[in-house]
This record gives structure tokens, C-alpha cells and sequence, in this order.
């Protein structure tokens, strides 16, 4: 056979395989709808900003990035792992920034992330309150601390039984007697992080209530409900200090650390929305800060 022939016939051939890559058919405001299906913004508080902040519905998403925090280094990080769209817990900023303008222009750091993102082509979303109460989110720390979680939230949202702050945990038949120093210390197992703890570390333990985040007004509430502990993720000192004086144990992990894990719920809800695993990115926030006593110096 001449090599014509043998050219014309590779022609008519049809080739097998896709003749391009697989190109991504999903929006930006799609996949925000998508997110808010499911954890709707209606359940979140009224001062806090829910959804997109930063971005063009229009544009099709390429990939999707999630972390806790909206930091400029996040953004950037983000658009360089192909990225266009970052989905994160914490919303870029709660009141409209002044200024906007490079990090190191800007004592604020609200409106230097609206300046990485648009300068990076990078959407912002963020699900905050409206996923602090959604009930995926409530049995996160309960089952990292190997807690028992039925459903039963301290301060549910009006109108709903499922959805709330603070959840009412008890103590696995099989791992009791739980004390608080145990609990203390996997909590610090678990998170890699010594806690803050108030209480007898010698004290048994039948009532615990879970919360990330800042505890709010869940942690009177424990109190009130004869919770014997509150495992938060932040509390005031004088609050701290009081509630234990009246007999709730706390165990303070840090108001990050409790909500790091639901990054992976963020990554989840992003795959449900028809995201491909494969185009869905996690950025480790882990290490924003460090005990100095834990670094050789």
C-alpha cells in the first residue's frame, strides 16, 4: 500500500476516543443555586452574607476551590490550582469593605480579597450561619469525639426541629465512664491541638453539647438545659469563667479548629452540585497559626 492510500484511509477513518476534552457545562450562578438548595440561605442569620459576594454567574466553572477562610493567599492559591471559583465557610466580608486594593495597600482585609479575586478571576461563595445550623453540618463534632447525636438541637431555628445551634450529645454506653480530662484529651488527639478547659477533669460526664464556632448563647442555654459539658469551638473569658462557676464544664478547641471539618462538608455539597471530584480542590488553612511552645526555635 502507497502512502497516499495509507494517508486517505487514516482520513476516513473515524478516530476513537473524544476528540477534546470534556468541557464543564455548569455556570457559576448554577452551581451557587445548587449550594443553596441545599443549605438555603433563608437559614442563615440576618447580619451574615450567604452565597456569592465576588463573581459572574454567567462564566462556566472550571474548578472549584474550598477552604474555611477567604484570604488573598487563598485566592490566589485557588486560580493557581485552575480554579475559578473558591467556596468557602467564612464570607469575604460581613459589612461592604471601603477600600479595595492589594493586601499590603490595605490595613483591611475584606476589601484586599475582593481585589485578589477580581484581579485573579475568581468567584467567592460562602455558606457560614446557613450551614452552622444545617443538620449535615451538626454531626461533624459528635462523631469525631465518637459522641451521641440524636437529632436534638439546643436553639433550633424557628419553625424547624432539625435545624439549630448546639447539639445534645450523650456519651456512647460503651465508652463510658467519659471524664472531662478524657474528653480533653481527645479532643487534642482528635484536633491536634491542646484545648482551653474549664472544669474538673475528674468529673464524669452524661450530657454533652456540641457547637462550632463562637458558642454564643448556646453555652447559657447548655447550662440552662443541665448540659454536664460544652465543647466549643470559642467562648469569652468572663462567659467562660461564669458558666463554669455554675457547674458546666468547657472545653474551648478554637473557634478555626472546630470548623476546619467542615470544609470537607463544603467539598461534598460542591460534588453533589455536579462538580467532578477531580476539578474540586481543598486548601489546608491548618497551620495560620502556631503554639510557640510546640516549634523548635
Amino acid at each position: 500500500m502507497t502512502a497516499t492510500k495509507k494517508k486517505q484511509e487514516a482520513l476516513s477513518r473515524r478516530a476513537s476516543g473524544p476528540l477534546s476534552k470534556p468541557v464543564s457545562t455548569c455556570t457559576v450562578g448554577a452551581l451557587e443555586a445548587a449550594l443553596l438548595s441545599k443549605v438555603p440561605a433563608a437559614d442563615a442569620e440576618d447580619w451574615d452574607r450567604t452565597g456569592m459576594t465576588v463573581g459572574d454567574p454567567a462564566r462556566l466553572v472550571e474548578k472549584v476551590a474550598v477552604a474555611l477562610d477567604p484570604t488573598p493567599e487563598a485566592v490566589r492559591e485557588a486560580a493557581a490550582r485552575g480554579a475559578n471559583v473558591l467556596v468557602t465557610h467564612h464570607p469575604a466580608y460581613l459589612e461592604a469593605p471601603e477600600a479595595f486594593g492589594p493586601a499590603q495597600a490595605l490595613p483591611a482585609q475584606a476589601g484586599s480579597v475582593v481585589w485578589a479575586a477580581v484581579e485573579s478571576g475568581v468567584a467567592l461563595m460562602a455558606l457560614h450561619t446557613a450551614l452552622d445550623v444545617n443538620p449535615r453540618a451538626a454531626r461533624v463534632l459528635p462523631d469525631l469525639l465518637n459522641l451521641s447525636f440524636k437529632g436534638q438541637v439546643l436553639v433550633p431555628l424557628p419553625g424547624s426541629r432539625r435545624k439549630g445551634y448546639g447539639q445534645v450529645c450523650a456519651v456512647r454506653g460503651e465508652d463510658g465512664p467519659l471524664t472531662l480530662g478524657q474528653l480533653s484529651a481527645r479532643c487534642t488527639s482528635v484536633f491536634g491541638r491542646a484545648p482551653r478547659v474549664w472544669g474538673d477533669f475528674s468529673r464524669v460526664l452524661a450530657r454533652v453539647v456540641t457547637c462550632t464556632g463562637a458558642a454564643g448563647g448556646v453555652a447559657r442555654e447548655a447550662l440552662r438545659a443541665q448540659a454536664d459539658c460544652l465543647v466549643c469551638g470559642e467562648v469569652k473569658y468572663h462567659d467562660a469563667l461564669a458558666l463554669s462557676q455554675a457547674g458546666l464544664c468547657i472545653v474551648d478547641v478554637g473557634h478555626d479548629t472546630s470548623e476546619l471539618p467542615l470544609v470537607a462538608v463544603l467539598a461534598e455539597l460542591v460534588e453533589e452540585a455536579g462538580i467532578a471530584p477531580g476539578r474540586i480542590t481543598v486548601i489546608d488553612q491548618r497551620e495560620n497559626w502556631q503554639y510557640p511552645e510546640s516549634i523548635r526555635v
